[in-house]
């Protein structure tokens, strides 16, 4: 409910100035602070997945990687896109990477005063993932329906349900 509210919340402006290095686009900015709040909630997820153990915290962390590195080098296209220039586009992107390590540090903070935090950080973080999964991702999938697309498809997710099986497995 949660990240479905927060869909709802966030409002769309569109710009009729031309972007330019004195004027980016309201795209650029939404997308940097849509991707700060990832961050700083990846953080978050990080620090408490390493509280419930260290192989998880491990596993969490790999998955969070391989998923921020091309996240951010789009969020860099966008922010260029939107009219920053490349070396504000880097700077603030590299600022918004940092709210991780405040997610992070919120979430052991709150272990200390509230020992069962994890409690509610790894189901919440769970059903984020699968509000992500049902609402925008399996959607977009379905739109693609050339066989050797589907066929992609279905063996990485495969391939993605047989690493999280691993790492039950050898954790």
């Amino acid at each position: 409910m949660v990240f479905f509210i927060l869909e709802k919340v966030i409002c769309w402006r569109h710009c009729h100035i031309p972007t330019s290095d004195e004027h980016p686009h309201s795209f650029a900015f939404m997308n940097l602070i849509g991707d700060a709040f990832h961050n700083f909630i990846d953080g978050m997820i990080i620090a408490g997945t390493f509280l419930v153990s260290i192989p998880l915290g491990i596993s969490t962390a790999l998955a969070v990687a391989f998923h921020e590195i091309p996240q951010e080098i789009g969020d860099f296209g966008v922010l260029v896109h939107g009219g920053f220039s490349r070396f504000k586009a880097l700077l603030v992107n590299f600022a918004s990477a940092l709210t991780a390590v405040v997610g992070a540090l919120v979430v052991l903070a709150l272990n200390v005063k509230i020992e069962a935090v994890t409690s509610f950080l790894v189901p919440f973080t769970a059903g984020g993932f699968i509000y992500i999964a049902s609402s925008d991702l399996m959607p977009e999938m379905k739109k693609d329906i050339q066989p050797l697309n589907s066929l992609v498809q279905i063996l990485f997710l495969l391939f993605g349900l047989g690493i999280m099986l691993s790492l039950v497995i050898f954790e």
